[in-house]
């Protein structure tokens, strides 16, 4: 399957999947098929690699489920997204839809690597709506069958309640804790090198609230000292540049990590060299590679976890082995909004663009919502069988 639309989206070739092209005169953009069409679509993205790979995932699994049904774009009609909904929950036949992560051209490479979640799908339906609003005003297909949903706010609305998907403050303690752990005596210097790396990665994300691809452009000059302050220069989501402030923390951690590598505590500004490395200490570590280690990192403390504490942690092992880079991220801004950073310097930090996007991570009410309603319980007068005397 990987041939399938793997390559035809990135060269805009027809494929088996809907070559059918618009009435001459119609189309306002210049595509002779769905997968060309589609293509010029995700160009539209070409300054946010992350959301164009994510967009490019969707439009891919569409188009192949078309292919499936013999039908192009523009002859989607409103039961045809039920039905496409249906699968994205349940891919089958599995053997042809579901598989490990395989590069593109292999031809074991399969769209999915199991059922998506509602959110996933409610994510995949919101990318797929904005795609068909775009092929509309491009004059490419006749209509969008997505404004056709009578409940398309409940199923379309991607805007969500307060972030859950971070750490509690007693379990990044020890996380940390348990990264911080220095490597047996007998550790050989790849170990070392290792745990280092580890350590500097999750302290990283933790303390700045970078994106993986933040975290793996880095270069050492980004981090650089104005009026006798460290900052943290970054361009991320979208091509937004921004300068974030540097803990003292991290300005520790920066030179442990440094002394590792056998350079100097603080950086200089003309190094242009990436500040996380490989096992050679010189070339710099792809998101890809990145994500994995930080994903083992967090399986291996899940295991260490349950092997110290076992079921008395059940639910604290269980968030470690769903945990993701991004986890550190949310957990990071929620944390910092627990310790009374202002609304408006969060923002900064996860350079949001809307307050209400940063608001998500207020979670410091809670605790004063529950212990104001704790005041409120059944009268302390009522006997053993409920009765209130009167």
């Amino acid at each position: 399957m990987g041939e399938v639309l793997g390559d035809v989206v990135s060269r805009g070739e027809p494929s088996t999947a809907s070559t059918v092209a618009p009435a001459a005169g119609h189309a306002h953009i210049v595509a002779t098929s769905d997968a060309e069409a589609v293509a010029q679509w995700l160009g539209e993205y070409r300054a946010s690699p992350n959301t164009q790979r994510a967009y490019r995932r969707e439009a891919e699994r569409l188009l192949l489920w078309l292919a499936e049904q013999e039908l192009a774009l523009g002859e989607m009609r409103r039961d045809h997204l039920d039905a496409f909904e249906a699968f994205l929950a349940d891919p089958q036949p599995r053997e042809r839809w579901v598989g490990p992560t395989r590069p593109r051209h292999d031809p074991r490479w399969r769209p999915f690597r199991g059922p998506l979640s509602p959110a996933s799908r409610r994510q995949c339906l919101v990318i797929l709506q904005g795609l068909f609003a775009w092929l509309v005003e491009a004059g490419w297909v006749g209509h969008n069958p997505f404004r056709l949903m009578r409940d398309k706010r409940r199923r379309l609305d991607n805007r969500q309640g307060r972030v859950e998907r971070y750490l509690e403050k007693p379990l990044w303690d020890w996380l940390w804790q348990w990264l911080s752990e220095a490597p047996d005596d007998d550790a050989t210097p790849r170990a070392r090198f290792e745990h280092e790396r580890r350590r500097f990665a999750f302290g990283f994300a933790y303390l700045l609230a970078p994106r993986i691809g933040e975290m793996a452009a880095a270069r050492m000059q980004d981090v650089f000292r104005r009026e006798g302050r460290w900052w943290w220069h970054t361009v991320g989501k979208g091509g937004k540049a921004a300068s974030i402030p540097v803990p003292p923390d991290m300005m520790r951690l920066l030179g442990q990590w440094r002394t590792a590598l056998g350079l100097a505590p603080e950086p200089a500004p003309d190094e242009v060299t990436p500040m996380l490395r490989g096992l050679d200490g010189q070339r710099g570590l792809g998101e890809n590679r990145l994500y994995r280690l930080m994903r083992e990192a967090f399986a291996r403390a899940a295991d260490d976890l349950e092997a110290r504490q076992g079921r008395a942690s059940a639910r604290e092992i269980a968030l470690l082995r769903r945990a993701t880079p991004h986890w550190l991220r949310h957990t990071a801004l929620t944390h910092q909004a627990q310790a009374g950073v202002e609304l408006r310097y969060l923002a900064e930090t996860a350079r949001h663009s809307r307050l209400d996007t940063t608001a998500r991570y207020l979670h410091a009410e809670d605790a004063e919502w529950h212990r104001q309603q704790s005041r409120h319980g059944l009268s302390s007068g009522a006997d053993d069988d409920g009765a209130q005397p009167l």
